[in-house]
């Protein structure tokens, strides 16, 4: 008898992440605060210091997503879900929350020089190797990643 392989085995290949770190936070914007504060302590404890381009810019995403899931996903007493993880190819990360009304789209503001808001996917889509959504029940998860290469490594 011969041994089957997976029909998709070529289309994902399973790597273990070098690190990981998840954590719940309160849908505030002191939740918001930390989880970005955690993002780049976390990265400085992997070996990409704090004044890293790969930790500035996993740090800068990670603060669009939760203020995003803060003040667009938030729930009444349900927190935001982040989760980063480090593989060889580079950074993920995944902000989760439990609204499922509305889904993120970037677009520039209605008026650039009086809209205070309204560019933080922008960002996350300039600053992002590849980003997107997925639904999860309930709500949805935001992610983003940062690929490692010359322009984030030093």
């Amino acid at each position: 008898m011969k041994p089957t392989t997976p029909p998709d085995w070529h289309i994902q290949k399973c790597t273990a992440p070098a690190h990981e770190f998840a954590m719940r936070f309160t849908s505030t914007p002191r939740g918001a605060r930390l989880a970005r504060r955690l993002v780049s302590h976390h990265l400085d404890e992997w070996g990409h210091p704090y004044d890293s381009p790969l930790n500035e810019t996993a740090t800068l995403i990670a603060a669009e997503l939760a203020a995003n899931a803060v003040r667009h996903g938030h729930v009444q007493g349900r927190d935001f879900h982040l989760r980063l993880v480090e593989t060889a190819d580079g950074i993920r990360l995944e902000v989760s929350d439990t609204r499922t009304e509305r889904l993120p789209e970037p677009r520039p503001p209605q008026d650039p020089a009086a809209d205070e808001s309204g560019r933080g996917l922008l960002l996350v889509e300039a600053l992002a190797d590849r980003w997107g959504v997925e639904p999860r029940s309930p709500g949805k998860c935001v992610w983003a990643e940062v690929r490692r290469s010359p322009a984030t490594e030093r």
